[in-house]
């Protein structure tokens, strides 16, 4: 009964909110009291009590009775700051304010007459931290709340483990304590693992979701023509004015790569116990990679002679980002914490591979997207440039987090389930962002030798991906991979098709033996690349046809010995090389080629192939969840759908193998055979191309074909008085 007349007070309190039209005074704590000391509400409570609508017609009939919730609400966290929240009342009234400013605060940054409010001084807040009546020294309300959430993230008995028997008598004080030593979790600047503590990680994810409803400000702004622009919270709240932005930073790094969601590896532990953990990890994440949103080119940069010669964690100030959550991950350099980090990420991101003898025996985790741009920002902000052609170990350097991956296998265990992440979302729209991060780090990775030389590793791993069946290496499970996200891969996708072939051109020439299916495949793509039809239907579809020669000439070049599959694959192909080295360039025959896209190419034999058999226990991409996504793109068409069967002549010419059409119309226009299957086929080869609008010539075509120096280069010839083609071309 109590926790019902509990929602009924606070539910009355909101109606009578909701119904004043007369401002209620500040000083009327009797009408305030009853939103957050009189009530125990969960979260979900105060999201259910305190509908939309309501928000937006107090916002819009009284807002100073908002204005003044807000402010209330604020000073109440400000209070429990200060005192350290040692009564169970003040840790209830803070629970309380967090949650109702977590509801409200989104539909205060949606209108852009209140977008203000918060930056808006309030008397008697100073900055000194006296409380001085002084208007000019007050500080801004988002300041003050921002400052209260991060007081509260290090209180002792609230949020840490106290260090004492603190009682009411000999409590702690919170401006007096080093928040240092109350970092969450063991790992990065930090060896004692604190105690674990359901309540205070349930206290700790109030706070940070109230932290990530403060940061959200910026989702609700148009989009602005000066991209460097910087989020005012995020910029305060990372800045030398939080005091606890080092042991802040450690405690969210260390809870994400420390968390472990197998545990003793019970089946079924996670249905028999309920993870506290996780959602603490998926917060901790999500605010982590918010704060280090930083745009590098606005300001230096860590050097060779900067911020690298010190401790991990310096409390001085360096030259470098002014974002100090930035800063202190730049700084990261000792072996150890490398080590952690990445066998955290890694740990995590192999977690929805893993695979039982009894079935969802295992816990699944579903924030591997947040994983991935953390993993980015790593790479990204900490590492430093030396002068070309030296190492880190000649400049007496520590080593810096992409160098530490990249200097042993372990950067294929961030590989797999990449692939694994991008092979499965890429029938799903609405999860294109996955895609975009997932393929940029790839194309990171791949400007390393190391990352090429590591693909040579045997992929014995079995993962369950809807992929052919193939004995090899991973640099075959990657080339696998693209092959399908390309050919069945959702319309969205088209823009990465040059990232994914400019990584398998950067891994190629250290590639030693790809297996009969990687070689088929890569053939394959550049079958359906180099048609005549796709090659005239934008300006820049010949560039994937270069990365594909450019492909075959560094094998070629570097690894011939152990290439024989690609060899025996490209002299099975050879006629596709033929027609490369035969293109039209006269008008009439390029208008020809482009009306193929009106008929319905014949599917293309793959006798022998095992493209059919997919591996053990693996299931097709899932498409967009119903209401998740509305798109009017079609399908890609499947490369099979691309492509024509021909043979080269006696003369050297390439002749069609394709059945005779049959008669057009007066006016030379094709039949078309069944109209609305015939029609739904071009609209999807249509799409194919970058732009409808483009239209080949003459010229065009002369300077692809004609370009020695700049687009096709020089010959590869691979054996004298052999019949191979003598049409591979290399990219430069």
């Amino acid at each position: 009964m109590g926790s019902a007349d509990s929602k009924l007070n606070f539910r009355k309190a909101v109606i009578q909110l909701t119904t004043k039209t007369q401002p209620v005074e500040a000083t009327d704590d009797a009408f305030w009291d009853q939103f957050w000391a009189d009530t125990a509400t969960s979260v979900q409570d105060v999201f259910a009590l305190v509908p939309a609508a309501e928000i937006r017609a107090v916002r819009e009939e009284s807002p100073s009775n908002l204005a003044t919730l807000c402010y209330k609400a604020v000073e109440k966290l400000v209070q429990g700051a200060e005192s350290g929240c040692h009564l169970e009342k003040e840790k209830q009234i803070v629970l309380n304010c967090s949650r109702l400013l977590t509801r409200v605060l989104p539909y205060i940054f949606e209108d852009p007459d209140w977008r203000g409010f918060f930056w808006s001084t309030v008397p008697g807040a100073g900055r000194g931290g006296q409380g001085e009546d002084d208007d000019e020294n007050a500080r801004p309300l988002a300041e003050s709340l921002l400052l209260a959430i991060a007081d509260l993230l290090f209180c002792p008995d609230f949020t840490v483990q106290s260090h004492r028997r603190s009682t009411v008598d000999s409590a702690e004080d919170v401006h007096s304590l080093d928040s240092c030593e109350y970092i969450w979790e063991a790992g990065v600047g930090f060896a004692h693992s604190p105690q674990p503590n359901y309540i205070h990680d349930v206290n700790r994810m109030e706070l940070l979701k109230l932290l990530l409803t403060c940061f959200s400000e910026a989702m609700y702004l148009p989009p602005a023509p000066d991209s460097g622009s910087t989020n005012p919270w995020v910029q305060f709240f990372c800045s030398s004015e939080n005091r606890h932005t080092l042991p802040l930073f450690t405690s969210l790094l260390n809870t994400v790569c420390a968390y472990d969601p197998v545990g003793y590896g019970i089946p079924y532990n996670h249905l028999l116990f309920s993870d506290y953990r996780e959602p603490l990890v998926e917060e901790a994440a999500q605010v982590l990679i918010v704060t280090l949103d930083h745009d590098s080119t606005t300001s230096t940069s860590p050097t060779v002679d900067g911020t690298t010669t010190g401790t991990a964690m310096d409390d001085a100030d360096p030259p470098g980002p002014e974002n100090l959550f930035v800063n202190y991950l730049s700084r990261i350099h000792r072996e150890e914490d490398f080590q952690f980090i990445l066998k955290g990420i890694a740990r995590l991101l192999s977690n929805p591979l893993l695979q039982t003898y009894l079935p969802n025996s295992t816990k699944k985790i579903q924030f591997h997207q947040e994983l991935l741009v953390l993993f980015w920002k790593l790479c990204d902000f900490n590492k430093v440039c030396w002068p070309q052609g030296r190492s880190h170990q000649q400049l007496g350097l520590p080593e810096k987090f992409l160098f530490f991956v990249l200097k042993s296998s372990d950067v294929l265990d961030i590989l797999v389930p990449i692939l694994y992440f991008l092979n499965d979302a890429r029938a799903d729209q609405s999860r294109v962002g996955l895609m975009h991060i997932g393929v940029f780090i790839l194309l990171l990775l791949s400007g390393e030798r190391n990352f090429g030389v590591r693909l040579n590793k045997p992929y014995s791993v079995r993962v369950p991906m809807d992929i052919p069946v193939f004995t090899g290496t991973h640099a075959d499970l990657l080339i696998v991979v693209f092959h399908k996200i390309i050919t069945s891969g959702h319309q969205r996708l088209q823009p990465l098709f040059d990232c994914l072939l400019t990584i398998v051109v950067n891994v190629s020439p250290y590639l030693k033996s790809l297996s009969m299916v990687a070689a088929n495949k890569l053939l394959h793509l550049l079958e359906a690349f180099s048609t005549t039809w796709f090659l005239f239907s934008a300006a820049q579809n010949h560039h994937l046809v270069f990365f594909l020669l450019e492909v075959f000439n560094n094998i070629i070049q570097y690894q011939f010995d152990g290439n024989s599959n690609l060899v025996y694959a490209i002299i099975r192909k050879r006629s596709v090389f033929h027609q490369l080295a035969n293109l039209p360039t006269d008008l009439p025959a390029i208008h020809k080629a482009l009306q193929r896209r009106r008929r319905a190419p014949e599917p293309l034999s793959r006798t022998g192939s095992q493209e059919g058999a997919s591996m053990e226990g693996s299931r097709p991409a899932a498409p967009a969840e119903p209401g998740t996504l509305k798109t009017s793109l079609v399908a890609t068409p499947g490369i099979d759908k691309l492509t024509e069967k021909s043979q080269v002549s006696e003369d050297g010419t390439l002749r069609s193998l394709e059945p005779v059409p049959q008669q057009g119309s007066a006016d030379g226009s094709p039949t078309v055979e069944e109209p609305s299957q015939a029609r739904r086929e071009q609209r999807r080869l249509s799409n194919a191309s970058a732009s409808g609008q483009w239209s080949p010539t003459s010229e065009w075509t002369l300077a692809v074909v004609s370009r020695d120096s700049a687009c096709l280069g020089e010959p590869v010839v691979l054996g004298q008085g052999s019949d191979l083609p003598r049409s591979l071309w290399r990219y430069s």
